[in-house]
């Protein structure tokens, strides 16, 4: 199963500039997902991250293996949230970048479910350049109503 821009708008609130999937290439209900983030010069922290040599941040790369593990998750859960749902960070272990993102790379994004606990689900997240690492990281995140 894929999803295409318009069916990752319906599921994540996240809107230009900080929405950071494109598409999702394969999407297995309670196990993992394959996300794309198409790098182009054209994000606006390229400006100031580095003007003589632009590079994603590393944050926006976690960030975007976040945005996929929120995709994985409401899918499994055959849920579409409402305005009033959020999907936390609830913590970041063992991250560790391992090469720079530049203009033109396409990031793949790969989102595993590791375990679901009292609210908390754990992802162990990679994205890649290629064949090339460029961040992993254990994600935890929440969901949560807001009013």
């Amino acid at each position: 199963m894929t999803f295409d821009i318009h069916q990752i708008l319906k599921l994540l609130p996240h809107r230009y500039p900080f929405l950071l999937v494109d598409r999702v290439l394969e999407i297995d209900k309670g196990k993992r997902i394959v996300a794309l983030k198409n790098v182009t010069m054209n994000e606006p922290f390229f400006n100031g991250h580095f003007p003589h040599r632009p590079v994603m941040p590393g944050v926006l790369m976690l960030e975007a293996m976040a945005q996929a593990a929120a995709l994985l998750s409401f899918h499994s859960m055959d849920m579409v949230p409402d305005e009033n749902t959020v999907y936390y960070f609830a913590g970041i272990d063992d991250a560790r970048f391992k090469r720079p993102v530049e203009p033109g790379d396409q990031l793949t994004l790969e989102v595993e479910i590791d375990r679901v606990r009292a609210g908390v689900s754990r992802f162990k997240g990679r994205a890649l350049v290629g064949s090339e690492l460029a961040c992993e990281a254990v994600l935890m995140c929440a969901m949560r109503q807001i009013n």
